[in-house]
């Protein structure tokens, strides 16, 4: 899977989006701490081995490098950033249950506009898998030759 290219500085606004899921009883935080645990065992609960890994160096940054979608006591979505490399956008994933609600487009505009803050103009989401969401969400453009890029020659279990 290629990667893809955004342009930070042409984000859509991310105070209208988590309005939105707001009024929708959907709360977008940035993780905390005493989280990890959870927030690690539902990664590997509804995705891979690997995406956990990557979530679990994004409770080592500082600020911590994860947003969450949550209703109630819920975690129905999270997003990473700054993890399997500097400017790098992923791993990020939302319950089957809770798609079609927008709830990935904020967690996504979430987590690069931390990019932005931090001082990056353009992010890289590594090994896309829906390519279609991500040019449509964030205006992000495929890398020609970025297949395999650096997930290339990854160990598995």
């Amino acid at each position: 899977m290629p990667d893809m290219l955004v342009k930070l500085y042409t984000l859509p606004p991310l105070a209208p989006l988590v309005a939105g899921q707001q009024a929708a009883g959907v709360t977008i935080r940035r993780a905390l701490a005493p989280e990890q645990h959870v927030v690690l065992a539902w990664v590997a609960r509804h995705f891979d081995a690997g995406w956990q890994s990557e979530c679990a160096v994004s409770f080592a940054r500082q600020p911590i490098a994860c947003w969450l979608a949550t209703s109630g006591e819920a975690l129905l979505g999270f997003a990473c950033y700054d993890v399997t490399a500097r400017g790098f956008f992923g791993p990020t994933g939302v319950d089957p249950a809770a798609r079609g609600r927008g709830i990935g487009k904020v967690l996504l505009v979430a987590a690069l506009q931390s990019l932005f803050d931090a001082g990056y103009a353009y992010a890289i989401i590594g090994g896309v898998g829906p390519a279609d969401f991500y040019a449509a969400s964030v205006g992000a453009t495929i890398i020609p030759d970025s297949d395999p890029g650096i997930y290339g020659g990854l160990l598995k279990s």
